[in-house]
């Protein structure tokens, strides 16, 4: 049987490196938008958006609490930049299991602070826009992008070589 990918079977957020305990029970990772122009003129037929290679428009990522507090807050001192390492096992239909991890550094953007309900979670929240970002599927890097230091690459490969050599 071909062993296909279902699901992330448990994962685990820290923050330089100490688990994060007081999570909610999700996370989402950032999407990656490429900045682009509207292209249209003599040879083309209406419009197309032309995305710049390497260039990308804002990224957020949410880090979800149960409860306002310490870890939460922690995330907030502007001055610092926030380092976390989301690790996960994925699972497979042949009940095997395979690492992801995600490296994410960035600077705090928002707090929601939650709600007070008897016996319920807060549903804290801290915003963060990503610097960089790192995933790796299996211990291979598949991609990379590092706003600051202009680096992109995609499958270990190096979007922006040819340009840099240019620049």
């Amino acid at each position: 049987m071909k062993d296909i990918p279902t699901k992330i079977n448990k994962y685990n957020v820290y923050n330089d490196g100490d688990r994060l305990l007081g999570m909610g029970d999700e996370m989402s990772l950032p999407d990656f938008e490429a900045s682009s122009e509207t292209i249209t003129g003599a040879g083309i037929l209406g419009e197309i958006d032309d995305p710049t290679v390497g260039y990308f428009g804002n990224q957020e990522i949410e880090i979800t609490f149960r409860l306002l507090d310490k870890e939460a807050m922690s995330m907030m001192d502007m001055t610092k930049a926030v380092h976390l390492t989301i690790r996960g096992a994925c699972q497979s239909t042949n009940i095997s299991f395979n690492p992801i991890r995600c490296v994410v550094r960035g600077r705090s953007k928002k707090l929601a602070a939650g709600k007070f309900k008897n016996g319920n979670p807060m549903d804290t929240s801290v915003s963060l826009t990503v610097l960089y970002i790192l995933i790796e599927v299996d211990g291979e890097t598949v991609i990379e992008l590092d706003k600051l230091n202009e680096v992109f690459k995609v499958n270990g490969i190096d979007m922006l070589a040819e340009i840099k050599e240019m620049c």
